[in-house]
This record gives structure tokens, C-alpha cells and sequence, in this order.
């Protein structure tokens, strides 16, 4: 499925792209009726299905890396070509290790 990530994210430094395709999560969705709350404490909603408006990324910008995603990178991901999500939390694990070393 489409989805729409917002520039700075964490998500979209990520990918490096705006326009992403996964394959969406169909057991459970996220609640919508809560959007707004859960903006207002600091969840970030920064990836959204364009024709649906379905969340599809959520992030807490003041974590290292607290990146919930709606669709199955593992699908995409092989150890000769690692998904971009599992590169980019590597990263951030490493980069928030050598901080407190």
C-alpha cells in the first residue's frame, strides 16, 4: 500500500524518499478516534495511506528510535539487502550506545 511520510521524520530519513509502498498490517489498525490525543502527548503520526488516511508510522520524536510501523518490513528484508527500517535502527542503537560510553 501507498504511504506518505513527512519530511525530518525519522522514518523518512529512513527510506531518503516521501513515497514509500509496504505491505499493510491487516490484523489491527490504529485508532483514529485517538489521533488527536495522542498528538497532543507527543506521538508523531508521520506516515499516512494517501487514499485511505490510514496510519501507517507512528514515532516519539524525543526517543532514540521509537519508530511503530502498520505493514511487515520483513517481508522486504534479506541479510544481503537489509529494509531500510532495520539499517536505520541498527544505526540509532549504535549512535545511542557510543553517547553513554
Amino acid at each position: 500500500w501507498a504511504c506518505e511520510l513527512t519530511k525530518g521524520s525519522k522514518i523518512y530519513e529512513a527510506y531518503g524518499k516521501e513515497q514509500i509502498s509496504e505491505r499493510h498490517r491487516h490484523r489491527y489498525e490504529f485508532n483514529s478516534d485517538y489521533r488527536e490525543t495522542l498528538e497532543k502527548a507527543g506521538l508523531q503520526c508521520t506516515g499516512v495511506n494517501p487514499d485511505t488516511g490510514l496510519v501507517e508510522v507512528v514515532e516519539l520524536p524525543t526517543h532514540p528510535w521509537f519508530v511503530g510501523v502498520q505493514y511487515h518490513p520483513e517481508y522486504k528484508s534479506t541479510v544481503a539487502n537489509p529494509h531500510p527500517l532495520f539499517i536505520a535502527f541498527v544505526k540509532a542503537a549504535l549512535n545511542n550506545k557510543l553517547k553513554k560510553n
